[in-house]
């Protein structure tokens, strides 16, 4: 049938093209087999590429019913085996579209666009990609020796939240895991506030450690402070003894954790990676407060706020909308000297909030 099909095809395409005008005069004379030749391999070159258009869509749509069967199967048969598999098949599909969104992105700022002058939702992009990168090169890296494969796969069945990226965790994974990630950054927020009443001591205005003292005080004892009484010890984090180029090293290490940064590097390294981020969180900021923080879908919004130290994951949107808001009010008033302030305000505002009750030390 394919073949009659064909067949009937060459034969209509070749009546068509010797209907054209064929009395091609050359010097005077005429050629009228070079212009059959010419058409008849036009025609075998149309047929056989419409051919080929048919086959690929057979086999397309025969791997597509297989496909479908196959997940079926295992829904049917194995349904925990299927979430996994489908976790995966989903997270390989939204890693493409990242992979496309960022190189999109990349070409924008090849023609001249600063990181700082994107949108907020390319900047997000750009930054979550970059570390989602980071954790997935060891994987790779380990998966390159033959019949290591096999070893990877057990890994990132026992050890998901260690080696997968947030891409290949299922809905329930993503809540639990951000809820253990939380839990470690909560575990440094009362080093970082003995530490800033350690600084305070060292403050020579005696108006400006009354502040702090009250404000490290205020935060132990299970409430959190209004955007004015944050501000009103900004001058003291854009030079010693919080600035970000004079804090001590231990106290550094505590803060690390809280933008999840490793705090087990050389001083001078800790510095510098908690400055860039810091920075970069700077800037998120003023690209979100240009878009608008109801321009966010829910998720977009609980995303913010975990990122800046809350965990949205059980809190109303009219809660995390307000919590965002005080937070911007904090970032909008802010200069990149004082950046320092915007990552303990990561402890002023979420240690309490929203019910207020006195945390463990």
């Amino acid at each position: 049938m394919a073949l009659s099909c064909s067949s009937l095809c060459n034969h209509l395409s070749l009546v068509r093209l010797c209907g054209l005008r064929t009395n091609r005069t050359t010097s005077g004379l005429y050629s009228p087999y070079v212009s059959c030749q010419s058409r008849l391999a036009l025609c075998r070159h149309y047929s056989s590429s419409k051919v080929r258009r048919g086959i690929g869509r057979y086999v397309t749509s025969r791997l597509q019913w297989a496909n479908s069967k196959y997940e079926g199967f295992l829904q049917r048969r194995f349904p925990r085996f299927y979430l996994l598999y489908h976790t995966f098949v989903e997270g390989f599909k939204l890693l493409f579209q990242d992979t496309k969104e960022v190189r999109r992105i990349k070409a924008k700022m090849s023609t001249g666009v600063k990181f700082q002058d994107l949108p907020y939702r390319e900047m997000e992009k750009l930054r979550q990609f970059r570390r989602n990168m980071i954790k997935a090169i060891p994987l790779v890296m380990i998966s390159i020796p033959p019949f290591a494969n096999y070893l990877v796969f057990v890994l990132m069945y026992f050890f998901p939240r260690q080696l997968l990226i947030p891409h290949f965790w299922t809905p329930m994974q993503q809540v639990e895991f951000r809820g253990v990630y939380n839990s470690l950054r909560a575990r440094h927020h009362w080093p970082v506030l003995k530490g800033l009443e350690y600084s305070s001591s060292k403050v020579k205005d005696g108006q400006l450690q009354t502040r702090l003292k009250d404000l490290c005080t205020k935060v132990q004892n299970g409430a959190t402070p209004k955007v004015s009484e944050i501000l009103a010890v900004r001058r003291l984090f854009s030079g010693p003894p919080l600035g970000m180029k004079r804090m001590r090293v231990h106290h550094m290490r505590h803060i690390s954790p809280l933008l999840f940064l490793t705090p087990r590097l050389p001083g001078f390294l800790i510095g510098r990676r908690l400055n860039s981020h810091a920075l970069e969180l700077l800037q998120l900021d003023r690209a979100l407060s240009r878009l608008g923080p109801h321009q966010l879908s829910d998720s977009e919004l609980k995303q913010a706020c975990y990122l800046r130290g809350l965990n949205s994951d059980n809190l109303g949107i009219n809660q995390c909308r307000e919590w965002l808001s005080q937070w911007l009010q904090v970032s909008s008033s802010l200069k990149e000297s004082e950046v320092s302030l915007l990552l303990h305000t990561m402890v002023f505002l979420s240690a309490n909030y929203p019910t207020g009750i006195k945390w463990s030390r």
